[in-house]
This record gives structure tokens, sequence and C-alpha cells, in this order.
């Protein structure tokens, strides 16, 4: 039974952000006022479309990439499965061979799985202890039929961000596309396509404030890359279909407003991240940090609790409303342990008992301290229930 709360607390930024309302307030006009279809020729037509290249522009200048070198999509789902099955396809005379880590997306670990399927040989790098992935190890792993390699920018569960200029380095060294999925830390961290050989990079609205429905893909010009949608050539070619013109209009302004403020609240969301961390793991026997303890997200915090299972963490915090998860949100109702705990050498028990707070925009100092005074008691609560954990 939930307790009666009145204000909520929402730690899974990770997952989905609220819509800021500058961006809803751009995007109002382009349901009703300025409703029209792109690929028309008339004036509303005219109006979309200017819209839709000014947002290309915004996004081409976010990661220092050409406007014609953005394609928009309708997820970061979409636009992995189109960097991974799209060169796949249109390389596949020069070589079969791909290669990922063990912690990427759901999305791009069953796109990889769907290509072995097509005849396609993916092999997949491993990662230490705190998720990063070794450039040596991917320059090791390269071969003459290597066409392309996908490491994600910063790890969805665990904040490890990759050391994604070095990978892209020895790619563009070896003549191999490099692909990076930037849904995490697009408007969080500087990204310049060509200062770190990126070759494709996704990237996702709802994960800075933007709306959901709304993604892009960045293929730096001259990248063969087969299309995943046919029709009326929308996308310069690349992607056939309506385009969302109030998501990628509210998109671009979320992308605008998350660049103008990254420092100041980078530094904001640090601080209170870093409060949370060390109020965790000093008032919790039995709590272990996940990921990288300094190279990792500003808004991400990931335990694991001793004899604690975090599907039970969840639902506890949920009762004084705190909002958390476990995984990715894309996987979190499956009853597994987290595939990037694992690869992170975690035990299967370990991985059980992990717990996922990630902060955002809105994120208050009382609200960590609520947080810092519910989850001891929390865990304390669920160890008594516990066969494992009776007097801990």
């Amino acid at each position: 039974m939930r307790l009666f709360i009145m204000n909520r607390i929402y730690l899974d930024y990770a997952a989905a952000t609220p819509v800021d309302p500058q961006a809803l307030s751009t995007m109002r006009p382009f349901w009703r006022q300025k409703f029209g279809n792109s690929t028309s020729l008339h004036f509303f037509g005219q109006e979309a479309q200017e819209a839709l290249e000014k947002s290309r522009q915004t996004l081409a200048q976010a990661i220092n990439a050409n406007p014609e070198e953005i394609i928009f999509t309708s997820s970061a789902t979409e636009s992995n499965n189109f960097a991974l099955k799209g060169i796949a396809f249109a390389n596949r005379q020069r070589g079969r061979h791909l290669l990922i880590s063990t912690v990427e997306h759901p999305c791009v670990l069953e796109s990889a799985h769907w290509l072995e399927s097509q005849g396609f040989i993916v092999e997949k790098i491993n990662v230490d202890r705190d998720g990063l992935v070794s450039p040596q190890e991917v320059e090791a792993k390269i071969k003459k039929d290597t066409i392309l390699v996908s490491i994600m920018h910063a790890n969805n569960e665990i904040g490890t961000i990759e050391p994604i200029a070095e990978i892209g380095k020895i790619c563009q060294k070896r003549g191999v596309y490099f692909h990076t999925d930037a849904a995490q830390t697009l408007g969080k961290i500087p990204l310049d396509v060509k200062k770190d050989n990126i070759d494709l990079l996704t990237a996702s609205s709802h994960k800075i404030y933007g709306p959901k429905g709304a993604a892009c893909l960045y293929v730096r010009q001259g990248v063969a890359i087969e299309p995943l949608l046919h029709g009326g050539g929308q996308e310069f070619g690349k992607r056939s279909s309506t385009v969302n013109v109030p998501a990628i209009v509210g998109f671009a302004k979320a992308v605008s407003i998350a660049l103008e403020n990254m420092n100041e609240e980078n530094k904001r969301i640090t601080r209170l991240r870093d409060k949370l961390i060390e109020g965790v793991l000093e008032t919790i026997p039995g709590a272990h940090l996940n990921g990288h303890p300094q190279k990792r997200l500003a808004n991400n915090v990931n335990f694991w609790f001793e004899f604690v299972e975090g599907e039970a963490i969840i639902f506890e915090l949920d009762r004084y409303g705190i909002a958390a998860s476990t995984a990715s949100a894309c996987s979190s109702p499956k009853l597994e342990p987290s595939h990037v705990l694992l690869a992170c050498d975690l035990a299967p028990q370990e991985a059980h008992g992990s717990l996922r707070l990630s902060l955002g925009r809105w994120t208050t100092e009382e609200e960590i301290d609520k947080v810092l005074e519910v989850l001891p008691k929390v865990i304390a609560k669920l160890r008594r229930l516990s066969p494992f954990g009776k007097g801990r």
C-alpha cells in the first residue's frame, strides 16, 4: 500500500525527463497554427520546413557537425538500429565483423544479435570493474574485415564515461567506422564529432528535457549507410517518414537550453550527487558504489546493497514517494540481473541488489536530504525481512 505523500521526489532522470517549459512553449504553435507537412510546397509546408532546418542547424552546432549530417528519427532505439544495421548492410562487401561493448544499451545488443542471424560476426569487448572499455583492447580486436565499432559515450545504468576520443582515433587510423550512443551525454558533456573522430552518433530528446518521439543520428558525410525505412525519401533519402516537426522543434530548443546552462547545471548536480554518494556509503553498511568513482556522469548514482533485492528497494521507496530504478528503463520490468553489472564482474546476487538514482534539473538539496533519511530505513527493513540479512 502506498503511503500518502504530499511531495513526490523524482530521481529517475536517466529514464525520462519532464519537458522544459520553454521547449513546450516553442512546440505549441506547431500542433495548431504551423501544422503543415514539411514536404508540402505551400506556405504551411514551407513554414514547417523552415522550422525543421533551423532545428537541424541547432543539433549540428551542438556536436560540431554539418546540418546535412543530422538525420532525425523517432527514438534513440531507432537511431542505434539504423547505425548498426545500416552500416552492416551497406558495407557487407568490405567485411562482416562488428565490435560492441558488453555494457551497451539493449537496443544495440539486440540489433547486434539480429545481425548475427543475418551472417554477420559480432564480437564483444569486455569492461573492467568500473565499466570502462580499454582502447587498447578495441585496437587489438579490430580485424581486416571489421566495418564498425560501437561504444556508448556514457553508460545509462552506472554512469561511467567511456574514452570515445581515444577509440575514435584508433578507428580512424584503422579505417573502421565508429558509432557512439550519446543518448545520456548530449547537453551534459561537450561533444565534437570532428575532434573525436566520430562517424555516427545517436542522441535523444527525452533525456534532455525535450519531448518523447524525437531523436537523431549523426552520419558523417561520405559514410555508406543503408536506410531502414523506404518511402518518400525524407531526411536526405536516409529516413523516409513524415517528419515530427513539433517534437523536433522541442528537441532543438531543449538542446539549446542544455548547452547554455551545461557548466552551471553540472556543478550543481555534481555537488548533490557527491553528497548522496557519501551519505549512503557512510550511513548504510554493505553499500557499494557501481561505476567509475570519477569518470561518471554528473547526475548518475548507482549502488548495490548486500542482502537486499533491488526491486524491493524500488517498491519501498515508491511508498515514500521516491521514484528510482534498478537498471535501464527499457528493460527494468524484467526480473533479471543487470547485464551491465554482470559485465562489471558483479555476482548475480550482487547485481540483483542494485539501485539507480539519477538527478536532474529540478532535483533539490532538500530532496537529497529526504532520500538520505529514508533509504537507510528502507534497507534496514528489507534486511530484517530477508533470510540472508537478519541481524545486519
